[in-house]
């Protein structure tokens, strides 16, 4: 059983439980529940920002201990002011050290759009993603048969939210496109061995359909790879690991942020 399967497995028991103590009814009563959705795609392509989805991570699997005292008021406002273009915010609690508490939180201090980045097999967690204010849901393709991933995203967008399906290789990609999707993703960290290559994402740019926003997800530690996938055809990048290891994220953020800016022929470098 790889890491995927356990994480797969312990989250069929969460959902169970979720779902005994508090009720879809209940759910769709948050204060954020009706609020209009703020557009990831939209916001990932916009000029004035950098494309980049910052990333708040306690831990990881792979890396164990990332970040376990930062503050998600002070690092999500402050990628924020960095230039970044949207937040992805961990809810998994077991494997990444995350909660809903803390996109919640992120949401309060935060107009932007703000992804759930959690392993999402059921409606319920749809339903729970849009009550703690998430805009965008991640489904991803390698924990999902195609059709079963295809009725989460319908589901998804039933309910006004955006989806980002991530991959890891051609074979999910082929399989699991639909047209309830709205970004796709390539992870270049393999889920199964956490080897990372960004060869991963150079493969697979131009098979993806350029009816969706194309983001690049895991192991950009470089501004100018950033400025080398954005002209291979990606409009986005989830970046969180690079900035959490540092002991003030928003300020790695920021630094890596202007880098990027002065190293773009996108952005004019006296603004930065």
């Amino acid at each position: 059983m790889n890491i995927l399967d356990k994480i797969i497995a312990r989250k069929k028991e969460e959902v169970a439980e979720s779902k005994s103590l508090v009720p879809v009814k209940k759910l769709e009563r948050s204060i954020f529940f009706d609020n209009k959705v703020v557009s990831m795609k939209k916001y990932v392509t916009r000029e004035d920002k950098t494309g980049i989805i910052a990333e708040f991570k306690r831990k990881s699997p792979s890396k164990g201990i990332i970040n376990a005292t930062a503050s998600v008021e002070k690092t999500s406002i402050g990628y924020m002011q960095a230039g970044a273009s949207a937040l992805s915010v961990l809810t998994d609690k077991d494997f990444f050290g995350g909660s809903n508490q803390d996109l919640t939180t992120a949401r309060k201090f935060n107009f932007c759009p703000i992804l759930r980045k959690d392993f999402i097999i059921d409606e319920y967690q749809i339903v729970e993603a849009k009550s703690i204010g998430a805009d965008c849901i991640l489904l991803i393709a390698a924990a999902l048969d195609p059709k079963r991933l295809a009725d989460l995203a319908a589901f998804a967008r039933s309910l006004g939210m955006e989806v980002l399906m991530e991959v890891h290789d051609q074979e999910e990609l082929d399989r699991s496109l639909n047209s309830h999707l709205d970004l796709v993703g390539v992870n270049n960290r393999s889920l199964k061995t956490f080897e990372v290559s960004l060869d991963t994402s150079y493969g697979l740019v131009d098979r993806i359909p350029n009816d969706f926003v194309k983001i690049s997800e895991s192991g950009i530690s470089d501004p100018k790879t950033l400025v080398e996938l954005k002209a291979a055809g990606f409009d986005g990048f989830l970046i969180g690991e690079n900035f959490m290891k540092s002991i003030r994220p928003h300020q790695a953020a920021y630094n890596f942020m202007n880098k990027f800016k002065e190293l773009s022929p996108d952005f004019d470098t006296q603004e930065v």
